[in-house]
């Protein structure tokens, strides 16, 4: 059965949709509107790891091939501390630009009979007749804004402040640098995603970021300073800005429902993830992934117990995701408990900042009871058994 889909946002979440319903039956009319023009976009590159990449290719092998073709790798860590450098090795890690990205999904949905509509803006007085909506436009939601009760919007606003940059220093690892200033410290993330190009994220606390008086500059004055706090790392680099001196703190978006008759939320409209865990992409990608599996599975003129189950199912699914990011959020919030610690210790420690027992135990005992379980297989199994239990009752408590 031939059904009629509108997808309100042009970013990761709605082109892949898009494709997965027309891969799943040509004969839907899919179309996907997009406010802003073709090949416009914010942000610089987006991370993923290996796992996403292998499902790509289960769901579109085709997309999923041109996504590793345009994709960098690293497979380690490095953390810059004062004049410390310290390693550790990951799982492999993969950027991609995320102009490239979309550009790879609007071809492919394209290729497939997609309908694309550019600079048009939907909103809830000019909806589309269709048989299902699907609410792609971001963590502003103007569909999702017009029934916020039903959907039971809350938004948690953090308390650390952040920037995006660019620079075209291309580091060869997924980069941490710790600066430390007269008002507190200053940290960057930063990733490559393509030859000549690495996303670069600085965050620091309220009283950092007005003490170093940046929320009083231009974006020209806060790169000065920026460049001159990391020049260890850029290496000579300029960072490059994206005509925004804004330093928001990140707003994480949780809603109650996400459908309400044929209005389904999907990606940063649903949820969202605070950015220290890399995997907004990624949620996005297997939102889509969990609401055609719905769709198909329930059948076309079912859309309403299709929406019910993808609600069910991904929410389920996003569990652990979330409470890491909330947990990942507040060991950076927290970070004068760490950064004094021997810097293999803190980096350590860093890549455990997703556990729910850390906050509860101090550092240095934690870091000699997870030493001292990847000795001990009794301790090993202890925590893993632990760890999750402890994640869901906070998880539910929250």
């Amino acid at each position: 059965m031939c059904v009629k889909v509108d997808c309100v946002g042009g970013g990761p979440a709605g082109l892949y949709l898009a494709i997965l319903l027309k891969r799943q039956d040509p004969s839907h009319e899919i179309t996907v509107h997009e406010r802003n023009p073709e090949g416009s976009t914010y942000g610089w590159g987006v991370t993923y790891w290996r796992a996403l990449l292998d499902r790509l290719h289960t769901y579109d092998p085709e997309s999923a091939r041109l996504v590793a073709e345009s994709s960098v790798r690293w497979t380690q860590g490095v953390a810059h501390v004062r004049d410390q450098i310290t390693c550790r090795p990951g799982d492999p890690g993969h950027g991609i630009g995320r102009h490239r990205l979309l550009e790879i999904l609007a071809d492919r949905a394209r290729s497939l009979g997609v309908r694309l509509e550019f600079e048009k803006e939907i909103t809830p007085e000019n909806l589309p007749e269709a048989d299902l909506v699907v609410a792609a436009d971001g963590i502003h939601s103007a569909l999702r804004t017009r029934h916020a009760d039903h959907f039971g919007t809350r938004v948690t606003e953090g308390r650390n402040h952040y920037v995006w940059l660019g620079t075209t220093q291309v580091f060869d690892s997924f980069t941490f640098a710790f600066a430390e200033t007269g008002h507190g410290w200053v940290w960057c993330y930063g990733y490559p995603y393509d030859g000549g190009h690495s996303t670069c994220v600085i965050e620091c606390a309220p009283e950092t970021l007005t003490g170093l008086g940046l929320d009083a500059m231009d974006e020209a004055g806060q790169l000065v300073v920026l460049e001159k706090l990391f020049a260890g790392v850029l290496d000579g680099q300029p960072l490059i800005g994206g005509s925004s001196a804004a330093w928001p703190a990140f707003r994480t978006l949780t809603n109650r429902s996400w459908h309400h008759g044929n209005l389904v939320l999907l990606g940063d409209a649903a949820h969202t993830t605070h950015y220290s865990i890399g995997a907004g992409t990624t949620l996005a990608l297997e939102d889509a992934m969990c609401l055609a599996d719905a769709l198909r599975e329930h059948g076309a003129g079912a859309v309403p117990g299709a929406l019910a189950a993808y609600e069910s199912r991904r929410r389920a699914e996003l569990v652990s995701a979330q409470s890491a990011a909330r947990l990942s959020a507040q060991w950076y919030e927290n970070l004068p408990r760490y950064i004094d610690l021997p810097a293999h210790r803190m980096f350590a420690l860093l890549g455990q900042r997703h556990s729910p027992l850390l906050p509860y135990v101090p550092p240095q005992l934690y870091y000699g009871l997870d030493k001292a379980a990847g000795r001990l297989e009794t301790l090993r199994r202890f925590k893993r058994w632990l760890g999750p239990r402890a994640a869901r009752a906070l998880h539910v408590r929250s």
